[in-house]
C-alpha cells in the first residue's frame, strides 16, 4: 500500500490559497495525504474552516478557537459562538489556543485567562485541544495541568525535550513541522528523535514554515512528505513507517477515519518483516508496550488468534524481499517452537534470512535444550538480558519461571554454539546497570545493544 499521511495542522482557509485552493487539495491527495485538519484562529477563520470541511467532506476537518495573538478580543459572545460551531460534525478539536510570549500581540495576563477559558470549553465539550506555545513553557504547562485537559497536541513544537516530556506525561501529542528540516534546527531535531512513536504527529502549518527544499515559498499540505522524510532519517526508519505511525495517532486523537481493528501477523519496519505469532509470554516486563497499547510503529499487534503455518506463509510472500524475517511480535515466539522451526525452514529454503527476538526462556518453557533443533534455521538471535543480576531481573521482568535469569545466561551461552550471530539487549531504565550488563555480554562473547525505554521496533 502507498503511504497515507494526515496533515494535522494547516490553514487552508487563509487568503494565500484563494487563487488555487482546489489545486492545492488535488496535489495533497496525489502526494498521499488522506486527511487535512484546517485550523481556526478566530470566529471568521473557524467558520471558514467548517465551510471548507463540509465542502470537502471526509477529507478536510476543522477546529475552532481563538489564537493567543487575538486573546484581547475574547468575549462571552465569542465563547458561545465557538460552543455552537463545535457542534458541527466536521469539527474535531478546540484550537488553535495557547500562549505566545514572543510577539505579545495580546497582554500576557489576558492570554493566560483566555487560554484557561478555552480549555474549560474543550473539557466541557469533551474535545481535544490544539495548543500554540511560543516562549511560554512554564505558563503553558501550568495552565494545562490546572485545566485537567489530557487530550490534545502541542502544535509545531519548538520547546525543549523536558517540555515535551511534561506534555506527554499529561497525555499530549507532539507535532513536528517543517522547521525540523532546517540545517540550524539542532535542538528540534534532537527532540524529534526522542519522541516515542505513540506521541508523534506531523503537520505543515501551511501556508507557513515551508520545509526544505521549498523553504522561502508558500507551504502547502503536499510538502508534508519532506517533513516525514527528515523524521524518518532522524529516527532510523522509513517514510512509510512515519506515515503509518502518525496517521494512526492522528486518527486516535481526532477521531477521524478508521483504526485497524484486527491484529497484524506480519508487519514491515524499515526493510525487515516482523512476525507476530503469539501474544503469550513467560515474562510480564514492567516496560513492555503490550500492557498499555495495541500498537507498534502503527501496527495493531493484538491477535485474535494464533496464526498457522499457511497463514504466515501467505502473509510473508517472498522472504527475499526483506533484509530479514524477524520472529518477534507481542509475545515470546519460542512458546510456539514447532511453528518457528517449520516456518524458519521454509524461509531459509526460499533464500530468506531469519532472526529470532526472544527473552531466552526457550529451554525453560520446553524443559530441554531446544537450540540444537534451531541450528541452521536461525541466522541471528536477539536475546533480552534486561538486568545485571537475578534480583533486578525478577523485579523488572516478573518471570513466570523460577531461576529465569540464570536460564537466560545459559541460553545465551548455548545459542552461541549453534547460531552465527547472538546479540543481547537491555532496556535503559532505572535500576538497570548498563555497564555491568555490557560486562556480562563481553564475558559471554556476544554482541550488546541498549534499547531506549520508549523505543519499540
Amino acid at each position: 500500500m502507498e503511504p497515507e499521511y494526515i496533515d494535522t495542522h494547516c490553514h487552508l482557509e487563509m487568503s494565500q490559497f484563494d487563487a488555487d485552493r482546489d489545486a492545492v487539495i488535488t496535489r495533497a491527495k496525489q502526494s498521499g495525504i488522506v486527511s487535512i485538519i484546517t485550523i481556526g484562529t478566530d470566529v471568521e477563520s473557524s467558520e471558514e474552516a467548517i465551510r471548507l470541511a463540509n465542502t470537502f467532506r471526509e477529507f478536510v476537518y476543522a477546529t475552532v478557537g481563538l489564537h493567543p495573538h487575538d486573546a484581547k478580543k475574547f468575549s462571552k459572545e465569542i465563547a458561545e459562538t465557538f460552543r455552537r460551531l463545535a457542534r458541527d460534525r466536521s469539527v474535531v478539536a478546540i484550537g488553535e489556543i495557547g500562549l505566545d510570549y514572543h510577539y505579545d500581540h495580546s497582554p500576557r495576563d489576558v492570554q493566560r485567562d483566555v487560554f484557561a477559558k478555552q480549555l474549560t470549553l474543550a473539557k466541557e465539550l469533551d474535545m481535544p485541544v490544539v495548543i500554540h506555545s511560543r516562549d511560554a513553557k512554564k505558563d503553558t504547562l501550568r495552565i494545562l495541568k490546572d485545566s485537567g485537559v489530557s487530550r490534545g497536541v502541542m502544535h509545531c513544537f519548538s520547546g525543549d525535550l523536558a517540555m515535551a516530556e511534561e506534555a506527554m506525561a499529561m497525555g499530549f501529542y507532539i507535532s513536528i513541522a517543517g522547521p525540523v528540516t532546517f540545517s540550524n534546527a539542532r535542538r528540534l531535531q534532537e527532540v524529534a528523535k526522542a519522541i516515542p512513536d505513540e506521541y508523534l504527529l506531523i503537520e505543515t502549518d501551511a501556508p507557513y514554515l515551508t520545509p526544505v527544499p521549498y523553504r522561502g515559498k508558500r507551504n502547502e499540505p503536499s510538502y508534508l512528505i519532506h517533513t516525514a522524510e527528515k523524521l524518518a532519517e532522524l529516527r532510523g526508519v522509513t517514510p512509510e513507517d512515519i506515515a503509518r505511525i502518525t496517521t494512526l495517532n492522528a486518527r486516535r486523537l481526532f477521531g477521524i477515519g478508521e483504526l485497524p481493528d484486527k491484529g497484524t501477523i506480519a508487519y514491515k519496519i524499515r526493510n525487515s518483516l516482523y512476525l507476530n505469532i503469539t501474544n503469550r509470554c513467560s515474562n510480564a516486563c514492567s516496560f513492555c508496550i503490550r500492557f498499555h497499547s495495541d500498537y507498534v510503529k502503527g501496527h495493531n499487534l493484538r491477535l485474535e488468534h494464533e496464526p498457522g503455518f499457511e497463514e504466515l506463509k501467505d502473509a510473508i510472500g517472498d522472504p527475499r524481499k526483506y533484509k530479514e524475517i524477524v520472529f518477534c511480535g507481542y509475545g515470546e515466539p519460542l512458546m510456539r517452537l514447532e511453528i518457528v522451526k517449520e516456518l524458519a525452514r521454509w524461509i531459509k529454503e526460499q533464500g530468506g534470512s531469519v532472526r529470532v527476538n526472544t527473552n531466552g526462556h526457550g529451554n525453560l518453557i520446553h524443559g530441554r535444550n531446544i537450540l540444537p533443533e534451531l541450528k541452521g534455521l536461525v541466522d541471528k538471535f536477539s536475546i533480552s538480558l534486561d538486568a545485571q543480576d537475578e534480583e533486578t531481573y525478577n523485579v523488572i521482568c516478573k518471570p513466570l519461571y523460577k531461576g529465569a535469569f540464570k536460564a537466560v545466561l545459559e541460553f545465551i551461552k548455548e545459542a552461541k554454539k549453534h547460531t552465527p550471530e547472538v546479540v543481547v539487549t537491555v532496556v535503559e531504565m532505572p535500576g538497570v546497570d548498563i555497564k555491568k550488563c555490557k560486562e556480562i555480554a563481553d564475558s559471554l562473547g556476544v554482541g550488546f545493544r541498549v534499547r531506549k525505554l520508549n523505543v519499540v521496533g
